[in-house]
């Protein structure tokens, strides 16, 4: 039997690898909505630089399925932990690198083009990361509790999240605007660095979980995983797929997208609107842990239902409140979007590796959970940037329209699983 020991070394791997991917995806995502555009692309007009910042945020979602095939292979045929380790150290590795490229201004195209590159070696990294990391969880978990351990990598969003906008609003506090986008924002990456390590250290003393060892010994795992996962388990992979969409909807509007119209749009300070969201996040932390321990009383699909539904109520109040005026109102529908995004999140982490066998999973949860990230979280700030001039309104029908699909998703399944 595992001892308590090895029980937290698990726990804390799996949770330690997602803070890593969403420290990582945020700084960029910050980056991008702060500092990107004059640096990169300065030759384009406001606008256009933003949008052209948002969309380098997306190509990681673009590389993010390819890397699910990638890892998602190796994870399901050599085993959890060794893919995990690799899948870290690309993630990791592209993200210190950002902290030292050039600018446009150093050397022209060259610039963005290498920031592109880094924005997809992230992509391949991430790929593998979130999956494999829930699989470690769940398939470590007593029968009783695999919603309550599968919350451990949703709960890296909201460590991430804190550790990467406290370090933005420590910077900004201590540096000027002109020192910032000189070099304070490569600070944030080159501390992932950091980071990254203690996710080896702590990946690199596990052992391999029971059920690749089971699935291994029968002989039961394809040769081709993607292969069989598209032949034999397409529902589950579409229902999965469309479950996912409303959580990084949620995410990436109600911070990366709030935070550029916040300060651009509505004039209020980075300072102050980082303060903000980083009380709101609080509530995405409390939302992943109240829906998971409810999953195992009740069910994930149920706890998912409600998440979705809220995610369609957040978007219809998205307009009135987060253009409010009022910085608390403001506050208000973060938080209330955050601890929607909880119960659209924490129950992925035991819902996704429940709906295919152990020689397909590593592919299966990585694929359906990169896929709806494409599709919730690459288009999200680029076609609310789009949006956002005509109303509000229309950002929040979009959003609507994410817990709608995810809604969808779920029905595809029948009952809640």
């Amino acid at each position: 039997m595992t001892t308590l020991r090895s029980h937290r070394r698990i726990l804390a791997a799996s949770l330690v690898g997602t803070a890593v991917e969403f420290y990582d995806f945020y700084i960029y995502a910050t980056a991008a909505a702060l500092v990107y555009g004059p640096l990169f692309f300065s030759g384009q007009s406001p606008g256009a630089q933003l949008l052209l910042s948002y969309a380098t945020f997306g190509l990681a979602f673009v590389a993010r399925p390819v890397g699910a095939v990638l890892f998602g292979h190796f994870g399901d045929r050599v085993g959890r932990k060794s893919t995990l380790v690799a899948s870290l150290v690309l993630m990791g590795g592209s993200t210190v690198a950002i902290a030292f490229l050039p600018t446009y201004a150093q050397v022209g195209w060259i610039a963005p083009a290498l920031l592109c590159l880094m924005r997809l070696g992230q992509g391949l990294g991430l790929g593998g990361e979130w999956g494999g990391a829930a699989l470690l969880a769940v398939e470590n978990a007593p029968a009783h509790r695999r919603n309550t351990w599968g919350m451990f990598p949703p709960l890296g969003a909201p460590v991430g999240f804190l550790a990467a906008n406290g370090l933005f609003l420590v910077i900004g506090l201590v540096l000027d605007d002109a020192q910032f986008l000189a070099w304070g924002w490569r600070i944030p990456f080159l501390l992932s660095a950091v980071l990254v390590a203690l996710g080896l250290w702590v990946r690199l003393k596990l052992v391999e979980t029971p059920a690749f060892l089971e699935a291994e010994a029968a002989e039961a795992i394809p040769k081709v995983p993607i292969a069989t996962l598209l032949t034999q388990h397409l529902r589950p992979t579409l229902a999965g797929t469309f479950g996912v969409i409303a959580c990084f909807a949620l995410f990436y509007l109600a911070t990366a997208f709030a935070l550029g119209y916040g300060t651009k749009t509505l004039g209020y300070s980075r300072e102050a609107f980082l303060a903000v969201e980083l009380v709101a996040i609080w509530f995405l932390a409390g939302g992943v842990i109240v829906a998971s321990v409810l999953a195992d009383r009740h069910s994930a699909g149920r706890m998912l239902a409600i998440g979705f539904a809220g995610c369609v109520l957040v978007g219809a109040a998205m307009g009135p409140m987060l253009g409010a005026g009022s910085l608390f109102v403001v506050w208000l529908w973060l938080s209330g979007a955050l601890f929607v995004m909880g119960f659209a999140y924490g129950p992925l982490g035991g819902w996704l590796p429940s709906l295919f066998p152990a020689g397909v999973r590593y592919t299966g949860v990585s694929m359906t959970f990169n896929l709806g990230g494409v599709l919730g979280g690459a288009l999200a700030p680029i076609v609310a940037e789009a949006l956002a001039p005509h109303g509000l309104w229309m950002v929040g029908l979009y959003l609507m329209g994410a817990g709608v699909l995810s809604l969808g998703g779920l029905a595809m399944l029948g009952r809640p699983r």
